[in-house]
């Protein structure tokens, strides 16, 4: 069984992740502070890439909290 220390060390070495989404979504905003539509349609292919990617990162972080908590069930 997995020690809370142990624990602890694996969390730690998890690296930090950065989306794209958020550094691209940056890239979609106008001049008037509104999404620019041509700026959506110019980086279309990056920001579906993108998509996926958070939407990838999204499942992985729930299946690692539903694990966390499956944990803290064995435990107590």
């Amino acid at each position: 069984m997995i020690e809370t220390g142990d624990l602890i060390r694996i969390l730690k070495g998890v690296p930090e992740t950065r989306l794209r989404i958020l550094e691209l979504s940056h890239k979609l905003i106008g001049e008037n502070g509104d999404i620019d539509p041509q700026k959506v349609a110019f980086y279309s292919k990056e920001l579906l890439e993108a998509t996926e990617e958070a939407q990838q990162y999204s499942r992985e972080t729930q299946e690692a909290v539903r694990c966390l908590k499956e944990l803290a069930r064995l435990w107590h």
